[in-house]
């Protein structure tokens, strides 16, 4: 059996879909953008600097593996990652993580204005403390609700079942790829 996984404190084990050593990928409580991710450090460090290199490898190679995975799964034509590293860049969780979210150049909701998913992931990422604390009130109260993007204001955090579907189905990419590159290895 596997050891939790957290993201500082917040354990995140049912949202894995990808799993290192040292780093893991998580579906996100309220996506920016569909397929809006995040690659995460096993051991909850506040800042780049405080990774050793082996975790910092691991950190960007997983950034890389993640990133080419959910490209193709929903269809973008390009990623903005991000890492907001500390409280004055934006940083809301003590746990350095990096945002991957797809984009695509017709479609998304930042093709007009690309530059703007800057401004709603640093607002997103104001309210998760908040929303990873309420996540368990959420989802004994909300049934089902329809998944809200794009950086709308009413999209409410997504539920703990809804997340793991995301994750679940994400993860079978990963499973896919181990399958062609052991085959190739034969």
């Amino acid at each position: 059996m596997t050891s939790p996984l957290l993201f500082s404190t917040i354990e995140v084990t049912r949202q894995a879909f990808y799993r290192t050593a040292l780093s893991y990928a998580i579906v996100n409580l309220k996506p920016i953008v569909p397929g809006h991710v995040l690659v995460i450090p096993t051991r909850p460090v506040p800042r780049l600097t405080d990774l050793t290199t082996p975790e910092l490898t691991s950190l960007i190679t997983s950034v890389q593996n993640v990133g080419r995975v959910i490209e193709r799964a929903y269809g973008g034509d390009a990623l903005t990652v991000a890492c907001q590293d500390g409280k004055a860049a934006g940083q809301s969780i003590p746990h350095v993580h990096f945002h991957l979210m797809p984009r695509k150049y017709q479609g998304d909701y930042f093709s007009q204005r690309r530059d703007d998913i800057y401004p709603a992931l640093e607002q997103s990422e104001t309210s998760l403390p908040r929303d990873f604390h309420n996540l368990k009130t959420i989802n004994s109260v909300v049934q089902h609700h329809t998944l809200k993007v794009d950086a709308d204001e009413d999209r409410l955090p997504r539920t703990l079942e809804e997340m793991e579907k995301e994750a679940t189905w994400l993860r079978g990419f990963f499973t896919e790829a181990r399958e062609r590159h052991d085959s190739d290895a034969v």
